[in-house]
């Protein structure tokens, strides 16, 4: 049996409902979309994000049922992987807006330091609007979320932490964001600079 078979097993064995087939998938391919990824950001922290947005990507993808790379499981990754390197490009050549358009972007001008008066106004406002509502998420999506944004845990570090495997870690980030976005349109909060 060749690689390309297991994999294609394994893909279909995590879209039948086996979250272990997803965990082996990655630990699987993860030296070589890493060392892919590093190649082109050379910043460890930065290849990490991507990294975990690059298999958030692969999961909601699989978990959508809109996976059809029969059998080339390794390049669809690496071509999800690289998009999302070009995001990172074109993001850090501009101000960072707080549109929702991806995983972090919400969080990503949180990190900005070289903000006016006016804008830092609008940033405390916006970080006291998303502590707010991440309050009112689940405990264990809460939790997550925190270790994720606040203290920029890797997810196997808060899968270590909370005992559960990185699969659950990164599905519970999941709902956590989806259900941020669902309580933002709800309050009709406006997430702009």
């Amino acid at each position: 049996m060749g690689k390309e078979v297991l994999d294609s097993t394994l893909v279909s064995d995590y879209i039948r409902g086996n979250e272990l087939a997803i965990e082996e998938l990655i630990n699987r391919h993860q030296q070589r979309v890493f060392s892919f990824i590093y190649s082109k950001v050379l910043d460890r922290d930065v290849t990490e994000d991507i990294f975990q947005d690059t298999f958030i990507k692969v999961i909601n993808t699989l978990k959508r049922g809109s996976y059809n790379e029969e059998g080339k499981f390794l390049p669809w990754v690496m071509r999800i992987a690289h998009n999302l390197v070009i995001d990172h490009f074109r993001r850090s050549n501009r101000m960072p807006k707080f549109e929702d358009n991806g995983e972090f972007s919400i969080f990503s001008v949180l990190g900005d330091g070289s903000l006016n008066a006016e804008k830092q106004i609008i940033k405390n406002q916006v970080e006291n609007d998303v502590k707010r509502l991440i309050e009112e998420l689940p405990d264990d999506q809460k939790a997550v979320l925190k270790m994720r944004i606040y203290q920029d845990m890797s997810f196997k570090e808060i899968s270590d932490k909370t005992g559960v495997s990185i699969n659950t870690a990164l599905g519970r980030m999941r709902y956590a964001l989806i259900n941020l976005r669902k309580v933002i349109e709800k309050h009709n909060i406006i997430l702009t600079n």
